[in-house]
């Protein structure tokens, strides 16, 4: 049932950037839409760690204040403008790219959403876990296809291929036909090598180097950490001819020496990946990647916890503090 839609709902905001502290939880009037919008009734929604650059204003993005946080949700269509082709009333919809570039977020009980953003839920996928998916597993599919241009045949690193990311890109790169060379803890490699993965090496070894060294001696086609600990001169290393090196978390905690050198003597090269800046069709594309890495792979998000949306604070502080090792789900109430 679509039911009416009411004029205020519960929401999770800011009215400037700041703390977790900042963030209320509280009524807010139902937003309006465009002729080529969407109002979503949001089912549920997923913390990522962008939402807590975003709300302490670690990531500068123009907000519209008071401001709803979060970028990603699953829901019906409760209205649609005239001009949201393929959109209807009680239709099962989702969306990851909400949050941030002006546009409001999805903590609430409704979201505006533009057509062009908007997704159908296949009835073969389940909701929570498609939410819970659909940020790191788009941000795995643009990095390793968009940025990464891996292709059938090559050899591909990831780094912290037990996370969400990690494990979506290794699910990913190894349905594609590449092979997999992954880093995690040596408890989590049966879980990844049923992933696809065709080694996976115990990022504590004291010899990590050489390990990781000998399992590809032609060098990494595409290199891909996810963990944020890789060292850039090293990555750089490990190439190969004509290998591409996708930075999309921070590598190392100082500045970063380039090895420009190696690096072009290799006609190797590094690309920068941030999702944020992903054009609508680059996001359409990996939506249909994050359904058939969830429809075709034994690939599943972590689940760490389930709350209402009241404690929105609570999950940004929990994320921060590194206490949470999957997602956190959120249900409005």
């Amino acid at each position: 049932m679509t039911g009416t839609v009411p004029d205020l709902m519960r929401a999770a905001y800011i009215d400037s950037v700041g703390p977790a502290d900042h963030i209320h939880h509280g009524e807010l009037p139902v937003p309006s839409i465009g002729p080529t919008d969407v109002l979503v009734r949001v089912a549920a929604v997923a913390v990522d760690p962008v939402d807590t650059f975003v709300r302490s204003g670690a990531y500068a993005t123009p907000l519209p204040f008071p401001f709803v946080v979060g970028r990603d949700l699953v829901g019906e269509v409760a209205l649609a403008g005239a001009g949201a082709v393929g959109f209807a009333p009680g239709q099962r919809v989702w969306c990851d790219s909400l949050g941030h570039a002006g546009r409001q977020g999805s903590f609430a009980q409704y979201a505006t959403v533009p057509a062009e953003r908007l997704y159908t839920v296949p009835r073969d996928i389940d909701e929570e876990h498609l939410v819970a998916a659909a940020h790191p597993a788009a941000s795995a599919w643009l990095a390793l296809f968009r940025h990464g241009r891996l292709r059938p045949g090559e050899t591909v690193y990831i780094g912290g291929g037990a996370g969400n990311v990690g494990g979506a890109a290794v699910a990913m790169a190894s349905r594609a036909g590449a092979r997999v060379v992954a880093t995690a803890r040596a408890e989590d490699a049966t879980a990844l090598r049923g992933l696809g993965a065709a080694e996976v090496i115990d990022y504590r070894s004291p010899d990590l180097g050489a390990r990781v060294r000998g399992a590809a001696p032609d060098g990494y086609d595409v290199h891909l950490d996810t963990s944020g600990h890789g060292v850039l001169a090293d990555a750089v290393d490990l190439l190969a001819r004509g290998g591409r090196l996708v930075a999309m978390v921070g590598l190392g905690t100082g500045p970063a020496e380039l090895p420009l050198s190696r690096l072009y003597t290799k006609d190797a090269g590094i690309v920068g990946f941030a999702i944020s800046n992903a054009t609508t069709a680059d996001l359409a594309e990996a939506a249909g990647g994050v359904v058939r890495v969830l429809r075709d792979t034994p690939w599943r998000p972590r689940i760490a916890d389930r709350l209402p949306l009241s404690m929105t604070a609570q999950a940004h502080r929990r994320l921060e503090a590194g206490e949470v090792r999957g997602r956190l789900i959120l249900t409005p109430s």
